[in-house]
């Protein structure tokens, strides 16, 4: 279950996503997300799923890739699905007790299914593609206008840049834990969900000193090169759009705007 934890994983490669001026593949993402969220018909699915699986070929990410990311995530889009399911009023197509089944009931559950799907798939297309460095710099630029209300810009994307990047970290972390503790006779597989969720808690601790511990060696090794925020800091690599990042980003607003319109 944890190697199928894909998030903040990046995949180098050479491909037109790769190249893309991370600023363009955040907003891309929004206008994505705000395209999954007003999307109410099958016609309107039917062309984000279209969008995920062009953009997944152009980026050269494979499907099993994608959708190893959902195992983590099953049970919750289950549980949504189940409640909408049986919990949304409308026209019964079947009753049981207590449980009754709408076709309304249907349809909604069947739209948050997919709905949570795209969003996982889409934007795990990002930090797949993205570099966390990349994704430092964009969030850092695109929020730029919130240093004149003295918001500590730098400091939230590199915050968020470090969360994203110590997730396989601490995953990996976790397996190495968890592995050590089956060979001195552990077990986490057997019993029911409660038992195996009390199985898990003597992994807590070990895990919270090697999470503490990796923080502050990442903080004295930041103070040892003299780190102190944003303030007169330049960057390596400057970000410029070019032409590939407008059409991009028009595309992905159009794909926004024509759902909102006409969906």
């Amino acid at each position: 279950m944890l190697k199928d934890i894909t998030l903040g994983q990046y995949f180098p490669g050479t491909t037109l996503a790769h190249r893309l001026d991370p600023r363009t593949k955040i907003l891309a993402v929004v206008c994505y997300i705000v395209a999954i969220f007003n999307c109410h018909s099958a016609w309107a699915y039917g062309l984000m799923v279209l969008t995920l699986v062009v953009s997944a070929r152009v980026s050269k990410v494979s499907a099993k890739a994608l959708l190893r990311g959902l195992k983590p995530v099953l049970f919750i889009i289950a549980f949504t699905a189940v409640l909408n399911l049986f919990y949304t009023p409308g026209t019964t197509l079947w009753r049981w007790g207590v449980l009754n089944v709408t076709h309304e009931g249907v349809v909604m559950a069947a739209s948050m299914i997919a709905r949570i799907a795209l969003l996982i798939t889409g934007t795990f297309l990002l930090t797949y593609t993205t570099s966390p460095i990349q994704l430092t710099d964009g969030l850092e630029n695109l929020m730029g206008p919130l240093k004149r209300l003295h918001a500590p810009v730098h400091e939230l994307a590199m915050m968020m840049s470090i969360a994203l990047r110590f997730i396989p970290t601490l995953i990996e972390e976790t397996d190495k834990i968890m592995s050590a503790q089956k060979a001195r006779g552990a077990d986490f597989e057997s019993g029911g969900l409660v038992q195996r969720a009390k199985a898990l808690i003597p992994l807590l601790v070990p895990l919270f000193i090697s999470a503490f511990r990796r923080a502050d060696e990442l903080a004295t090794a930041m103070e040892c090169r003299c780190y102190h925020g944003g303030e007169g800091r330049t960057k390596l690599h400057v970000l410029h759009y070019q032409t590939r990042d407008y059409a991009v980003l028009a595309f992905y607003l159009a794909l926004a705007v024509g759902v909102i319109v006409l969906d």
